[in-house]
This record gives structure tokens, sequence and C-alpha cells, in this order.
């Protein structure tokens, strides 16, 4: 063998292995953006339940208040870090002045109403209630954006919807009354599906921006609101407490829910997400010791049911592939080759990577009218 032939082949080799060390570092930076797609989940479960203890001491409005207070102001810190790093484009400006401000307002709103319903009702209720924020934010981007809902994802919407009217009923099956705790937790995921909207609006901008003004801008609305309404101030350990759950469950589920969406799009990562309300469900029983209604445990299938087929619906992949077939062989005497191209149609379950298949020489002579020998 020549030099150059050694030289050419320990390129060829060189490659091959360059290509397999990148495909083996974009696997493990997918594996780790699903664990920030489920840490993002997890940190976000242990507010309601964890919540629901320290409202014993502390009133709703001011719960809301501290817990986007703790969010705004340990995820600034971090941004006192970055700020000087990012480009100018990513910061927001005027134009993105009424998305912001609704999205401030909405999330004022939202907290207070989901603190009163938590300290109202059931923890393990208000947190699984939490799915119908999908309903809430597909509907509105239907209605003001004109996107396409999928036929599965009415079905979806339908069995998440009715499991959010089961979990809504009061009075023991003997009255149609529906439970105040639960329409405030409803309310709640309302104006979050409203506030999606508007922060899809603002997207592109620095994360940290945003979550820092969203977290002090609500905090500072729901304390206002706190003391005009007479609220009684918490004790400092607890103040303390709130903000340190508002970091957790506000500000680093935000965070690493948007490190995972750097990766895996938004369509995927929400779809990871959707594991939390369960999550809380866990929570709430192993921790306040909260007991499972028959009514509740219809309730958790049907949301269940909802949940498979909008995370169904999220991560399969369909796509056609258009493939090349080359044939050659040779009868009469004639040496030839044929090309034979074909598409075809399929899904795939969270991967996008390209791929091929194989066919048998029967089937590609059958293609061009030819038997094998």
């Amino acid at each position: 063998m020549s030099e150059s032939e050694k030289l050419k082949r320990l390129k060829v080799i060189g490659k091959k292995l360059e290509n397999e060390r990148i495909k083996k570092s974009m696997k493990d930076t997918r594996i780790k953006a699903i664990l920030y797609a489920f840490l993002a989940a997890l940190f976000y479960a242990v507010n309601v339940p964890f919540a629901k203890l320290l409202l014993a001491d502390a009133a709703p409005t001011f719960m809301a208040a501290f817990l986007y207070l703790g969010a705004g102001i340990g995820v600034g810190i971090m941004y006192l870090f970055r700020f000087r790093k990012e480009k100018l484009e990513q910061k927001l400006g005027r134009k993105d002045f009424p998305y912001t401000f609704a999205m401030v307002a909405l999330d004022i709103a939202a907290p207070i109403l989901l603190m009163a319903g938590v300290n109202i009702g059931a923890a393990a209720n208000a947190s699984l209630l939490g799915n119908f924020e999908i309903v809430a934010t597909t509907l509105i981007a239907l209605l003001f954006f004109k996107e396409k809902v999928s036929w599965r994802l009415w079905i979806a919407i339908a069995l998440v919807t009715c499991s959010s009217i089961i979990l809504s009923f009061s009075g023991g099956g003997r009255s149609l009354q529906f439970s105040l705790g639960s329409l405030l937790v409803i309310g709640a995921t309302v104006c979050w599906g409203l506030e999606n909207n508007c922060t899809r609006s603002i997207s592109d901008k620095s994360s940290y921006q945003i979550v820092t003004i969203k977290g002090l801008g609500s905090g500072a609305g729901a304390f206002i609101i706190a003391v005009i309404l007479g609220e009684k101030l918490p004790p400092l350990k607890n103040i303390i407490l709130i903000l340190a759950l508002g970091y957790v469950s506000y500000g680093l589920s935000i965070f690493t829910y948007v490190r995972a969406q750097k990766t895996l799009g938004a369509a995927k990562t929400s779809a990871y997400y959707a594991a939390a309300p369960f999550i809380g469900v866990l929570l709430s029983v192993l921790f306040l010791k909260e007991q499972l209604s028959f009514t509740f445990l219809i309730a958790l299938l049907v949301m269940i049911a909802g949940t498979v087929v909008i995370v169904y619906e999220t991560l399969v992949h369909k796509h056609t592939h258009v493939h090349k077939h080359y044939v050659t062989h040779t009868h009469d005497g004639t040496t030839h080759t044929h090309v034979i191209e074909h598409s075809h149609e399929h899904s795939h379950v969270v991967s996008e990577e390209k791929h091929g298949h194989t066919h048998t020489l029967q089937e590609l002579e059958a293609c061009v009218g030819h038997s094998s020998f």
C-alpha cells in the first residue's frame, strides 16, 4: 500500500471517529436536556404540597407575593453574572412592553388564585388540576393565534376537561355543587394559559430577564394587594421558607425548563414537564397524608389518559422519507442498473435521527418487473 493510500485511509478512519464522537456528544446533550425537563417538573411539583404546609402561618396573597419574589430575587442574582454577556437583541425592548405588562399582570392574579384554592382545598386536587393549563393554553392559542389543533389533541382536551370537572365537584354526589377551591385553581390555570400565550411573543428574549421581571413585578404587585386586603404579614422564618420555595418551584423550575427547551424544543420539553401534576399528587399523599377518594382516583385515571394522548401527540415525530435503491443484474447477456426511488410515511417516538432501511432482492426486482434467478 502506498503512502498516499495509507494517508487517505487514516483520514477516512479519523473522520469516522470524529463523527462517532459528535454523535455521542449529541446523545449526551439530549440525555442531559431530558433530565433538565424532568427536574423542571420536579421543582414545580413541590410548589403546591409545600405551599399547603406553609399556608398554615401565611395568608394566600402574601404567600403568592413571596413565592414570586423568591423566584425574581434568586434568578435576578443569577442574571447579575450573565447580563453583560447577552446581546442587545436578546434583551426586552419597547415593542415588548405590552406583552411584558400582560405577563406580569396575569402572574399577579394566577398565584393568588392558586394559593387561595390550595388554602381551602386539597393539595392533591390542586396539583392534578394544574394540567388544565394545557387546555387553557391550547384553546387560547386556537382562538387568538389561529393555531391548528389535531384530533388527538381535541381528545386530550376533552379528557383533561372531564377530569377537571370531576375534581371540581363537592357535596358527596348528592348535588352538582362545585368546589370553590377547585374553581379558584382552574381560574389560576386559565390566567397562566393567557400568560403562556403572551410570553410566546417574547420567548426569543433573555429567559433570565423575563423570569427576573416576572418574579419581581408580579411579586411586588401581589404584595401591594395583600397590604390593601389587610392580610397579616407572615413570621420572618416563614417568609424565608416561602422565598426559598419560590426560588425552587418557580425560579429554578423555569431555569431548568429553558435549558431543556434549547435542546429538545418547546413541544417535547412540555411533554416531559407534564409529569409535574402527578409528582405533586404523590408528594401530597406522602407529606400531607391526604386521603385519595374514589372520585379522585377516577379523575386521576382520566387525567392520565388525557396526558398520555398529549405526550404521544407531542413526542411522535411524523415524517416522509424518500429513498433510492440501486439494482444491478444481468439477463439476456446484458448487465444494467435500475434506480428505484420511492417514499413512505412513518412515525418515530422522540427520535428524529436519519436512518435507512433494506429490501430483499426479490422485492426490488419485483419493482422493476424482473424475477431473480
